[in-house]
């Protein structure tokens, strides 16, 4: 029994080993875009409006269908031969009966103004559903943005612990040989002072990282995403297009546009319908029952069939100012578009003014690291040979270390600007 606990003890301990030393589940840029949009409220939401858009045309569809309705009377007259004397210019005889019966209407034309109503819906449907990719494509930016910003803050933390490590062994070298009087004391101070700024380095980059990877957590819909490994999939970068080539994508792709766009053809086609309303409407009408109390005055079943003519003569001028409502929402949904078309050739001119400078201080930070790199190896061997001070040397790191942080903010502040302009121009996927 107890050679038996020990070895549960022994399985159960290396079982909690093995997962502490196991790595984190990597997580790529792909699987990020596909966790947010499961999470994202927003997402859904749009979703479920273009569900509703669906119903709402067919809804609007009904008008082309029968209308069936069922009906059971029972009437119990207080006199024979009761007839109706006041309510109406009709007086009709009400006699005791017991009857069911259906009708059926079967609309024949209204002359367009069903025909309008579906096509605005229908026109509703398409924007709910260019709403729902906006939504889309604004989750997926966020995320494209959070997740290359908490790569950028792992690099930067990166540059930061390589340059306390290379501090830490530069402390301890000039430490030695200080001991042995072939430093001085000046020379063992500066070289502490720049490892303690290093270490101040590492805590700045520490903070930056966990901020970013909570920033990278929200944007997935969770709480945090220090529990998962990211894959830096970066592919070369490429200088943006010509910026007329832009807009015109901008133009032609943005779902917000195409929302726009088409809630202004489904007001138009709302107020179309407005119009039509002023036409008469032609309908069908059958109707077929059964009488169950005999009685010498009515049959045991009828039936009768007919057309309807309904024309719209007067409401008090509501048909006009429906009109006039609807068309005046048509305009101000066309000045709605026309200002966001706009502002699309702004944010377009914007975002690629961006990317251009995110492109070029690209090239230039790599150069700026390669001449820093130089400086360094030069500064280092003339502090060897004694030809240099320990501040010469200490300006050299420092530079190097700030042109490795500048290129590592710059690769990822280049690809942030490509997601922005993809997203500006409709190219977000």
């Amino acid at each position: 029994m107890k050679t038996i606990r020990l070895t549960a003890l022994f399985l159960g301990m290396t079982a909690v080993l093995g997962a502490a030393d196991a790595p984190p589940p990597t997580l790529t840029m792909e699987q990020a875009k596909d966790e947010a949009l499961r999470n994202h409220p927003a997402y859904a939401a749009a979703q479920l409006r273009a569900l509703l858009a669906k119903e709402a045309l067919k809804v609007s569809q009904a008008a082309y269908y029968p209308l069936a309705n069922g009906y059971v009377d029972a009437v119990d007259t207080a006199w024979d031969n009761t007839r109706i004397l006041a309510g109406g210019i009709n007086n009709p005889s009400v006699y005791d009966r017991v009857g069911d019966g259906i009708a059926v209407t079967q609309m024949i034309t209204d002359f367009g103004h069903t025909r309008n109503l579906a096509g605005g819906a229908r026109a509703e449907l398409q924007a709910a559903a260019q709403g729902a990719e906006a939504s889309r494509e604004q989750i997926l930016l966020n995320v494209e943005a959070s997740y290359y910003a908490a790569l950028q803050a792992r690099a930067v933390l990166e540059v930061a612990r390589q340059t306390l490590s290379t501090r830490q062994v530069l402390v301890e070298q000039v430490g030695a040989l200080a001991k042995h009087q072939l430093k001085s004391g000046l020379d063992v101070s500066f070289s502490q002072v720049a490892f303690t700024q290093a270490e101040l380095l590492v805590q700045k980059a520490e903070g930056d990282s966990e901020g970013a990877m909570a920033a990278l957590g929200s944007a997935l819909g969770r709480s945090g995403a220090d529990d998962v490994s990211l894959v830096d999939e970066r592919g070369p970068a490429v200088a943006p297009g010509p910026l007329s080539v832009l807009i015109e994508q901008a133009l032609a792709r943005r779902p917000d546009l195409l929302n726009l766009q088409f809630k202004v053809e489904a007001a138009q086609r709302v107020a179309a319908a407005a119009r039509d309303s002023n036409y008469p409407t032609l309908t069908a009408v059958g109707v077929a029952g059964n009488a169950f109390a005999a009685d010498s005055h009515l049959p045991d079943k009828y039936a009768a069939a007919g057309v309807q003519l309904t024309i719209p003569i007067f409401e008090g001028g509501a048909m006009v100012a429906r009109q006039r409502e609807a068309e005046i929402s048509a305009r101000i949904s066309a000045q709605a578009l026309k200002e966001a078309q706009d502002n699309a050739v702004r944010d377009v001119r914007v975002a690629l003014a961006s990317a251009v400078t995110a492109y070029k201080r690209l090239a230039t930070t790599r150069q700026l690291l390669s001449h820093a790199s130089e400086a360094l190896d030069l500064a280092q061997a003339r502090y060897k040979a004694g030809s240099s001070s320990i501040v010469e040397f200490s300006d050299a790191q420092l530079n190097q270390t700030y042109a490795a942080i500048a290129l590592a903010n710059a690769e990822y502040d280049t690809r942030i600007q490509e997601a922005v302009l993809d997203f500006q121009t409709g190219a977000i996927r």
